[in-house]
Parts: structure tokens; sequence; C-alpha cells
């Protein structure tokens, strides 16, 4: 059978891996938009603008790829126009639509002034930082 999925469907998205760049087939695949629909949206929001390397490459980071999620949310699940979805990101600023998606850490403690920074506090220090990222 051949069966089409609409754009109103919920697609689950693949989670976006630990790396720093991503090329645009990559995006495409984690985002499920094709390559160019992401090079249109490029012109259309001016908060999404990635690397562009040799060959006119275009790397795109972590947070551009968060940003390329909500605005095909907005876009696809939301019904928002172009011009909508653009002004609802200005509105409330790209900053916001990519620090709902991440998670809230714990505050660190503070750094005791009077104690010296030595080997044994920070290594315990990292230590607690990779136990908070894992």
């Amino acid at each position: 059978m051949n069966e089409r999925i609409s754009k109103t469907e919920l697609i689950a998205l693949p989670p976006i891996p630990a790396k720093r760049y991503f090329t645009i087939g990559e995006v495409s695949e984690l985002c499920g938009v094709k390559p160019h629909v992401l090079r249109y949206w490029e012109q259309e929001f001016s908060q999404l603008k990635p690397v562009k390397r040799r060959g006119n490459r275009r790397y795109y980071q972590h947070h551009e790829v968060l940003l390329i999620r909500r605005i095909r949310e907005l876009l696809y699940e939301q019904g928002f126009t172009i011009s909508g979805a653009r002004n609802k990101l200005d509105s409330r600023g790209a900053s916001h639509a990519i620090a709902d998606e991440l998670p809230v850490l714990p505050a660190m403690p503070a750094v005791p002034q009077e104690a010296p920074l030595d080997r044994v506090w920070i290594r315990n220090e990292l230590i607690a930082i990779l136990n908070l990222l894992k």
C-alpha cells in the first residue's frame, strides 16, 4: 500500500547527536525537512545563519538545528505562515525558542574564595560536571 504522511501528522524526530557541526544532509534527516527547504528558510529567517566553508558548503551548529526544529514545528504542526513564524520567533527571541528545548541544570556551588584552587578540587568539580552531562 502507498500511504502518504500528511504534514499535520506528528513525526518523531531522531535525537540530535553530540557534534559541533552538521552538514545540510544530516540536518535534513534530523529535522524531517528537505535540503532545498533549509536553504529557503535561510533566506526567510535572519536567525538562521549556518557557517559556510569551502565550496559554499553549509555547516549547522547545534543551536541552529534546534531553531530549525522550532521553525518546522511552527510551520508544519501549528500552521503558521512564514511571516507569522518569523514574527513569533522575533517576538520571543531566538534564544527563548532554543532555551525551551535545553535541559535545566542545577547551579554549581561557588568557588570558595579563601581556599586555593588545588588539583583535587578542580578534579572533583570536573567529575561533577561530567556526571551532570551524562
